[in-house]
């Protein structure tokens, strides 16, 4: 009675916040009975959307229990839908609430730093420190940086030092030349072997190079190349002409988009059951200046349209990004003071779109297949549940068996079950059946004779039943084991179809009663394993259908021979191993298996059967 009564008085306390919510944009905060903040989240009209929370049954059970935690709300008005949005950012990182969506990879990645000294040194780092030093980056990709950082090596002999290299340290003479100067990897500007100024023009170049302005470096020094080559100062020309074509040969190694697209973010998402992907591009001078694929845990049900918003927010802060377009991949409910959102159709914008998705979907596909080496086990249930997703099944098929029959012309007919487990093959629970019951060549016959008897026995000695079971036809073949399966056995097990085209691939899914073509992608895993169990039922059926059509035939060359019986007709197979080597021996080889009297009947019986 006590604890209704406090459900009540909660209840009671949060209608009355939510009531006097203002219907402004901002950003609310929920609160469980501990004062723990478990969700933030952004509204436009945070009256409205908080509402939203308690006025109706939510599918989501994640959603359910949420609003079964919150005992407070607090909120914080804002300006506008992108402070929102920043604020959001912010408190999430901040808090790690429970319920919200969270930075997968939240790792610090390396940047460049032009040191603020009097001799600025360009080195790596993972340490931001505000001290006036200028940093680009970070870079998510560590060949691409080291590879810059090569370039502007090659190109500008700067020190790399510790040195304190101030005007008046140097003027005192404190320090020596090491042995980059004596390589030619450094000037000297700790003798005064390098003007400041020379020093400074070389920084100033590199900065070019780090901002993405290669094209702007490289035309400026096909300028004063061709300057220096008129006023014939050929050896300083060549040096220049080296640079040029060091950066003109790290221009061709960088994606080269288009250069007419300058300063431009694109974003795009791929998403699985508890994981969205998201990919950022920044473009500069055509080239792509950045490219990171990055990972959202998701906690509530998150639209793409909801996920991808917090990775533009938390991609365009991390990259200290003020580019005035972005390309997106779907329409976004979000506004960004003086920012363009473009959804491409075709053209060049097109293509940048279309690579990113490229790169979201193939680090998708890795990080899939790293968790599956490191847990083989996880590909197995991701395909079951692919499987009962598609089905709309109760419960995972852990358990599936596949049937199919062989037989030419109505002789020899077999049939035979596979058993997969945990989508993969349990060959100990393989079974072969010989036709009994169906003369001639009748497939509809044959399949529920073998899922009478297979079903039946499996009742009757209390086994474990599967949980989908496979035919390896179209809806012929499904409806005929349905007659046996659900109106004479009585049993509920889900059926599908395998329908082969005329190359004899597997080309349709069926399933339902009508049975309907699922639209499952051929190349897929799923595809590919449902693929794989009907060309494993096809190829047990193919070899027992060979096994006893051979002996068939084994039989029939030697049987109503007179004076050979079972025991002389092994001996003779057992020693020639086939009836072509029986025809081949002599009449003395055979008689020392089975006697003079025997061996000629065999002789003139072989050589009549010819």
């Amino acid at each position: 009675m006590e604890e209704t009564e406090k459900t009540s008085n909660t209840s009671e306390y949060l209608k009355g916040i939510v009531l006097n919510l203002p219907e402004g944009p901002g950003i609310y905060q929920y609160l469980n009975k501990e004062g723990v903040i478990i969700y933030v989240g952004k509204a436009k009209n945070l009256k409205r959307r908080v509402y939203s929370y308690f006025s109706k049954d939510h599918q989501s059970a994640k959603t359910r229990m949420l609003v079964s935690k919150i005992a407070d709300i607090r909120y914080i008005v804002v300006n506008s839908e992108e402070d929102a949005l920043l604020l959001e950012n912010n408190l999430i990182k901040k808090y790690k609430p429970r319920y919200n969506v969270l930075l997968k990879d939240d790792k610090t990645y390396p940047s460049i730093c032009i040191s603020n000294e009097y001799f600025p040194r360009i080195y790596k780092t993972r340490k931001i420190i505000r001290d006036g030093s200028n940093y680009f980056g970070p870079y998510s990709h560590v060949p691409s940086m080291m590879a810059l950082l090569e370039l502007i090596k090659k190109l500008y002999p700067l020190r790399t030092c510790h040195l304190a290299l101030t005007p008046e340290n140097i003027a005192q003479g404190k320090f020596k030349v090491c042995l980059e100067y004596h390589i030619k990897n450094c000037k000297g500007p700790c003798i005064g072997k390098q003007s400041h100024e020379e020093y400074m023009q070389q920084i100033a170049q590199a900065r070019e190079l780090l901002k993405g302005n290669t094209q702007k470096v490289s035309n400026a020094l096909m300028e004063e190349m061709k300057r220096l080559a008129e006023e014939m100062k050929f050896e300083e020309a060549q040096k220049l002409k080296e640079q040029y074509m060091l950066i003109e040969s790290y221009r061709a190694k960088s994606e080269v988009v288009s250069s007419v697209l300058h300063h431009i973010d694109v974003f795009s998402i791929e998403t699985d059951e508890n994981t969205a992907y998201i990919n950022y591009l920044h473009i500069t001078n055509g080239c792509i200046n950045q490219a990171f694929t990055f990972e959202y845990k998701v906690r509530m049900n998150e639209s793409k349209e909801e996920l991808l918003q917090l990775g533009i927010v938390e991609m365009r802060e991390r990259y200290k990004s003020t580019s005035k377009e972005i390309i997106v991949p779907f329409e976004l409910d979000m506004e960004m003071n003086g920012v363009t959102l473009t959804i491409p159709k075709k053209g060049e914008k097109k293509h940048l779109l279309d690579l990113s998705l490229m790169n979201v979907k193939q680090y998708k596909v890795d990080r899939l297949n790293q968790a599956e080496k490191l847990n083989p086990e996880q590909r197995s249930v991701r395909l079951m549940k692919e499987i009962q997703a598609q089905l709309q099944l109760e419960k995972m098929p852990n358990h599936i068996e596949c049937f199919d029959n062989s037989n030419i012309q109505g002789a020899d007919a077999v049939a035979a079950c596979v058993v997969f487990k945990k989508a993969k093959p349990s060959k100990k629970d393989y079974r072969k059946y010989l036709i009994k019951t169906v003369v001639g060549p009748d497939d509809y016959a044959s399949m529920q004779e073998v899922v009478r008897r297979r079903y039946s026995r499996i009742l009757e000695e209390q086994g474990e039943l599967p949980d989908l079971i496979l035919t390896d036809g179209g809806k012929g073949q499904m409806e005929v084991v349905k007659q046996v399966i659900e109106d004479e056995l009585h049993l509920q097990i889900p059926i599908v179809g395998l329908a082969k085209n005329n190359r004899h691939r597997t080309s349709e899914v069926l399933f339902g009663f009508p049975p309907q073509t699922l639209g499952i992608k051929q190349g897929t895993p799923l595809f590919h394993l449902l693929e794989n169990i009907q060309d494993e039922v096809h190829r047990f059926a193919i070899t027992f259908h060979r096994e006893k059509r051979s002996k068939s035939q084994i039989a029939s060359a030697l049987d109503h021979i007179k004076g050979v019986g079972d025991k002389r007709k092994t001996a003779l197979l057992k020693t020639f191993k086939s009836v072509a080597r029986i025809r081949q021996a002599s009449l003395e080889e055979i008689a020392e298996v089975i006697g003079e009297s025997a061996a000629k009947s065999v002789k003139e019986s072989l050589s009549e059967s010819k």
